[in-house]
């Protein structure tokens, strides 16, 4: 919230003196989660509502080489007051001349190709109240540099400030047996939140490949989860849990081949923090079967291994995972979609699904199912506090 509160006035002013239109768009959209089985906590609910409210505001001038973009966001939640909060994912300024590109503000960036874990994406933190998939990502301070080459580029991006990861309270579903507080968090760096990260990433095509590097130094965006011993145990020993963020270098791998039906993906990540070092991997293959039986149906067939070098000391959920998963896309005027898939723990033998399912409805509404299964979750399996909450989401938006 002041983030938000600090950023208006200076928007304002900026919106005050443009001699252009701008153009505005966004969506308002109704959430509903259900929680079949009953909560594990007695604060929690078996369901619940919430609002969500996105506009964006978009204005270019100079032949498109200089623009501003500034894109808010809103949830109220009706069951978790941590899930009602404000944010902003964008808030940038753009300017191109001569095969360079500064962005300067608050920004979203994506790294990574692969389906089932975006193990590279690094510099945005997650919004993990939002979903517990990673998706969602909260806008981060930054500046970047690009430098166009070819078919490629060279960035740099500038982080001169930290943000902290969401976490669901006490009565939100889908989160620890202990609350975090996030209120206490700690960091190995003095400067706490004004630690100075910094990243640069390659990216090139070449033919049917695409490939990237990447090297980021700064404050991990996936905090260790501590124990708070200090103001009271009430469970094993503790009262809530305190997120402790220490510093961390990674040299990340993006590699695609790209043929007529296969898309073949590579992530790999060489990690040092705390003085020590591990690497993690995802790859695999997607296949897509194109107008099947003479339809406009296209099939996709997915499957992707994840690997953890700290195996069983791993606080990723994808030490040695195997996902399996379709794509369904029906190529109609709804564009309506189909994912599902399920991960397979090698090591756990724990197994979680997730389906995923949209379609447009007339020219400005989208509607989408969202389904979550945990199944056998062995009780070392990061993923074993979710147990109880198997889920389903549907949400309806309206595009403006």
């Amino acid at each position: 919230m002041n983030l938000v509160k600090r950023l208006l006035p200076a928007l304002s002013i900026t919106l005050a003196s443009a001699a252009y239109p701008l153009d505005w768009s966004g969506n308002l959209a109704v959430e509903a989660r259900i929680f079949p089985s009953a909560a594990r906590w007695s604060e929690q609910k078996n369901s619940g509502l919430s609002l969500s409210f996105q506009p964006e505001l978009r204005h270019q001038w100079h032949d498109g080489k200089r623009g501003l973009t500034f894109i808010p966001f809103l949830r109220i939640d009706s069951t978790d007051e941590e899930r009602t909060h404000a944010d902003i994912r964008e808030f940038k300024y753009l300017h191109v001349a001569d095969g360079w590109e500064i962005r300067a503000g608050i920004d979203k960036v994506f790294w990574g190709v692969t389906e089932s874990q975006h193990l590279v994406d690094i510099v945005n933190q997650t919004d993990l109240i939002e979903n517990i998939d990673g998706e969602d990502k909260l806008g981060q301070p930054m500046v970047r540099v690009t430098r166009v080459l070819g078919n490629g580029a060279i960035d740099l991006f500038l982080l001169p400030w930290f943000r902290e990861r969401t976490f669901p309270g006490a009565e939100g579903r889908l989160r620890t047996p202990l609350v975090v507080d996030t209120d206490r968090a700690r960091y190995e760096s003095d400067l706490e939140q004004r630690h100075f990260d910094y990243a640069l990433r390659w990216n090139q095509t070449i033919g049917p490949v695409d490939a990237a590097l990447s090297w980021f130094h700064g404050t991990a965006r996936a905090p260790d989860l501590v124990p708070d011993t200090q103001a009271g145990a009430t469970q094993n020993g503790a009262s809530g849990l305190i997120p402790y963020y220490p510093l961390l270098r990674q040299a990340g791998l993006e590699f695609q081949y790209t043929g007529e039906a296969w898309l073949w993906k590579l992530e790999a990540v060489h990690r040092d923090t705390k003085g020590k070092d591990y690497r993690a991997a995802v790859g695999g293959f997607e296949y897509t079967f194109v107008g099947i039986h003479d339809t406009p149906l296209d099939l996709g067939v997915l499957a992707e291994y994840n690997y953890d070098s700290r195996r069983l000391d791993a606080n990723s959920p994808f030490q040695n995972d195997l996902f399996i998963g379709t794509r369904l896309t029906f190529n109609d005027t709804q564009s309506s979609e189909l994912l599902a898939g399920g991960f397979f723990d090698l090591d756990y033998h724990s197994r979680s699904f997730r389906v995923e399912a949209s379609r447009r409805i007339g020219q400005s509404y989208k509607l989408s199912v969202e389904g979550q299964l945990f199944l056998d979750m062995a009780s070392r399996d990061p993923l074993a506090a979710f147990a109880a909450d198997d889920f389903i989401r549907i949400e309806l938006t309206r595009y403006f």
